[in-house]
């Protein structure tokens, strides 16, 4: 049995479906669970549902053999201001499932965050020491504080899970994200507002050095991120953190347009000033140095920006009902 948490979520609904694929059987965990998050598993035939307390509680009982357990539940919310809330639910939540793992023997695989990287003062490279960083919000802290302490443990010499990895997810994009609403990639936000007005207003610039719409991130289409996680769990290799991302920075305006081409429209883009709770805390540039996780001999090339927006399109217009 694999263990799922986020389950419902966007990375986590994707993964279900492919260790489904493959015909594992699943304990898929998710909190809080909602009829939208429900609908990304359509097409899931066989699993078991427990919501995040139960499942911890569950843990105390003898729940049979767990092949891995694959954390990505957290509030992801890059606004959030609740530095408790985060604390429970992104660290110590995590710190529970870790201890458990070690002293069952169990795989353990979660989800960190490129937002640890802040302003990218630092670069972006999974070999930095997460001291030093600095993220520019407390989702990003909470991830941060969570790999900071996990590099600790190890060091140290305490009991840790005897194979782990947390991976620090880029800007993902692709099916079953439509439910996170203002959270959701840009390429949904893309879809929904070109179907709804025949335009795409992306923020204006902050930052003297990046034309409007002339923002880089490190787009990376989800498929690929349940290929990391699944060579990771599948190859024996170095535990710590690895980058989940493309290593190819593309622009907001780039992202755009490979919508309009995907629905067969000419791209119609306009401007807007960014939210005052956005601005300042804001990554205009972000880059996954993947040398790393190549290192130890992951050979897959990352999907390109054009046939992940293609996809990710098709799939809007069979599953989503833009609003």
């Amino acid at each position: 049995m694999i263990v799922v948490t986020g389950a419902a979520g966007f990375i986590g609904s994707n993964l279900a479906h492919r260790l489904a694929a493959e015909g594992h059987d699943l304990l898929l965990v998710d909190h809080p669970f909602s009829a939208a998050k429900a609908a990304n598993w359509v097409g899931l035939s066989r699993f078991r549902f427990l919501g995040h307390e139960r499942f911890l509680a569950a843990l105390k009982s003898d729940m049979g053999k767990i092949d891995a357990v694959f954390h990505l539940g957290a509030c992801s919310s890059t606004t959030e201001t609740d530095w408790s809330y985060l604390e429970r639910n992104n660290i110590e939540y995590t710190r529970t499932l870790w201890h458990w793992c070690a002293a069952h023997d169990c795989p353990f695989l979660y989800a960190s965050s490129a937002a640890t990287y802040g302003d990218g003062l630092h670069g972006f490279d999974d070999r930095t020491p997460p001291g030093e960083l600095t993220p520019l919000n407390l989702y990003g802290k909470s991830k941060n504080d969570f790999d900071i302490w996990a590099l600790a443990e190890a060091a140290d010499g305490r009991q840790c899970p005897s194979r782990w990895a947390g991976l620090k997810f880029f800007n993902v994009y692709g099916p079953r994200e439509p439910h996170k609403g203002r959270m959701a990639s840009v390429v949904y936000q893309t879809w929904r507002q070109v179907k709804a007005t025949g335009a795409m207003a992306l923020f204006r610039s902050t930052d003297a050095v990046y034309a409007d719409g002339g923002q880089l991130r490190d787009f990376v289409f989800v498929g690929d991120n349940v290929d990391h996680l699944m060579w990771l769990w599948q190859n024996t290799t170095p535990n710590g953190l690895y980058n989940s991302g493309t290593g190819t920075p593309r622009t907001f305006r780039d992202l755009a347009k490979a919508v309009f081409v995907a629905l067969g429209r000419e791209p119609n883009i306009e401007y807007i000033e960014m939210p005052a709770d956005l601005s300042g805390k804001y990554q205009n540039f972000t880059k996954a140095d993947t040398t790393k996780l190549r290192g130890v001999g992951y050979d897959r090339p990352p999907t390109t920006l054009e046939d992940g927006v293609a996809e990710t399109v098709k799939w809007l217009e069979t599953n989503a009902v833009s609003k």
